[in-house]
């Protein structure tokens, strides 16, 4: 933008966090500058710096107005359906803006926005009894699901990068004569090529298949713990 772009008066840092979203939804947090920004509020980029502050501050809070969107489920939920109920909510939440999930992965617990979320998630887990493994066990719930989330959205940094492309991908393994090939291949590839609302069918199953093993093995390992360090109510 020019020097002399004008400064709207009326611009708000609610306005400026807005339309990052937008372009994130739109793209990827990663996929827009602060220019590019700038030129769609018709502003110069000194006026966002003015306002919110540099890429890194306008990301900050669009992450935190994408999480703010998730609700905190009912303390009194077995832990289980605890991780549930936020969980998977989220994954649309927070996939319909690609790159937040991996921002998470990398900043989440230096969030101040995330601490009454974490206080409560492993407030639950202490009360189910993991003790002291009770963040562990957060953060196994956590960054399983968020990485499922991360990958499909860095695919959008590599459009038409055929290695990655589940299309061609398919197309090679079905060429292998491995039976374990070719069984990837049909159940782990084949549901991700086809319509959109297919493609969506099978990334929701995914989604929740990693969730579903990362409880079950958690259920595992509390099973395990000494019984004094288990509550009787779980």
């Amino acid at each position: 933008m020019p020097d002399d772009a004008p400064f709207h008066v009326g611009l708000t840092p609610e306005r400026v966090v807005e339309e990052a979203a937008a372009m994130t939804r739109e793209t990827h947090l990663l996929g827009w500058t602060v220019r590019d920004l700038a030129r769609r509020l018709d502003v110069a980029a000194s006026v966002l710096y003015h306002h919110v502050g540099g890429k890194d501050a306008i990301v900050r809070r669009v992450v935190e107005r994408v999480l703010d969107a998730i609700p905190v489920p009912d303390a009194a939920l077995p832990w289980q359906d605890w991780f549930r109920a936020i969980i998977l909510p989220s994954r649309e939440i927070i996939g319909a803006h690609p790159g937040v999930a991996k921002w998470l992965l990398m900043h989440g617990p230096t969030l101040t926005l995330l601490v009454p979320t974490v206080e409560h998630g492993v407030a639950t887990l202490q009360r189910a009894g993991f003790g002291d493994r009770a963040a562990l066990a957060y953060a196994a719930l956590l960054n399983n699901t968020l990485a499922a989330v991360a990958m499909g959205d860095d695919r959008r940094l590599v459009e038409d990068d055929g290695p990655r492309d589940h299309a061609a991908m398919l197309a090679q393994l079905d060429e292998s004569d491995s039976p374990a090939i070719t069984l990837i291949a049909a159940t782990l590839v084949q549901p991700f090529v086809g319509e959109t609302e297919q493609v969506r069918a099978a990334d929701a199953a995914y989604f929740s298949f990693i969730l579903e093993t990362t409880i079950a093995g958690l259920e595992a390992l509390l099973a395990s713990l000494p019984a004094e360090a288990v509550p009787a109510e779980r």
